[in-house]
């Protein structure tokens, strides 16, 4: 007899599995895709370091800069018909390269972006690669003061952005979304709607920063490429944040993000208490 952990991931599993068969019946993707694979997400979850040492493999070609934001822009897909030469003419592989990728963390997070990857490429390999959402929260908020986009002070600005949210419905607030971005079980839902789970590798940032060699083997492996040799002391980025922070905020997303990691931790079978200490 299954427990009730199990049951609940093999229900997952086949409401996804029979969700995809439903859409092959009425969608029909680009059937000469140039882009191979997309790491997806998670903003602040390692994705420019993944993005750095993804360009050292001689096989593989990504365009000039990281996150094009295709996918999750809605004036590219204004029309009936998406013309894809605007997202290709990014791309400029050479003979060497085997296959062609690009690094947009808000893919996983904008709710349109996995059928628009889909109807593109339905073998798309997608990466995920996420972060304690506490952590994840804290490290957007300082990116957004450094940039000078964010004028309130962490605490206010998270028990903001539920307004914040609701002033640009019926979108998303990618730029103000501290708290639904590190909603993961959601955006992962999303993917495996469209993809099955062989297609979407998920990983944790921790791994990438203690070890980035054996995560990025995992990577090479899934990529169908042979393994290639990273530098030893490039990990992820490293904030040297102004302020830290506090208790109340601290305690705050602990209470908020705990029912989303016991989730999280049934869906991936994986064992995440460590983020809430």
């Amino acid at each position: 007899m299954r427990t009730l952990k199990s049951f609940i991931h093999y229900f997952q599993l086949n409401y996804y599995e029979h969700f995809r068969n439903d859409l092959k019946l009425f969608l029909k993707p680009n059937r000469e895709p140039r882009v191979n694979f997309l790491v997806c997400g998670t903003q602040k979850g390692g994705t420019t370091s993944l993005d750095y040492y993804l360009r050292l493999h001689p096989e593989i070609t990504l365009p000039d800069y990281k996150e094009l934001h295709y996918f999750d822009n809605e004036n590219n897909f204004r029309y009936e018909n998406t013309d894809y030469e605007k997202y290709h003419s990014f791309f400029d592989p050479k003979p060497e390269h085997k296959i062609s990728g690009e690094v947009t963390p808000a893919y996983m997070y904008w709710r349109y972006s996995p059928r628009r990857i889909w109807e593109y490429n339905p073998r798309m390999k997608t990466i995920v690669i996420l972060r304690n959402p506490i952590h994840r929260a804290f490290s957007h908020w300082n990116m957004n003061k450094e940039k000078g986009i964010e004028p309130l002070p962490f605490w206010e600005a998270i028990r903001a952005e539920q307004e914040r949210s609701r002033q640009v419905l019926p979108y998303q607030n990618k730029v103000y979304a501290y708290l639904d971005r590190g909603l993961y079980t959601c955006q992962l839902r999303r993917l495996l709607s469209f993809f099955p789970k062989e297609q979407i590798l998920i990983l944790r940032s921790k791994d990438l920063r203690e070890d980035p060699q054996i995560v990025m083997n995992i990577i090479f492996e899934y990529l169908g490429v042979p393994s290639c040799t990273i530098p030893k002391k490039m990990g992820l980025r490293s904030g040297n944040y102004q302020v830290q922070m506090a208790n109340k905020e601290k305690d705050f997303l602990i209470d908020f993000f705990a029912p989303e990691i016991m989730n999280l931790e049934i869906m991936l079978g994986w064992k995440c208490g460590d983020w809430l200490s």
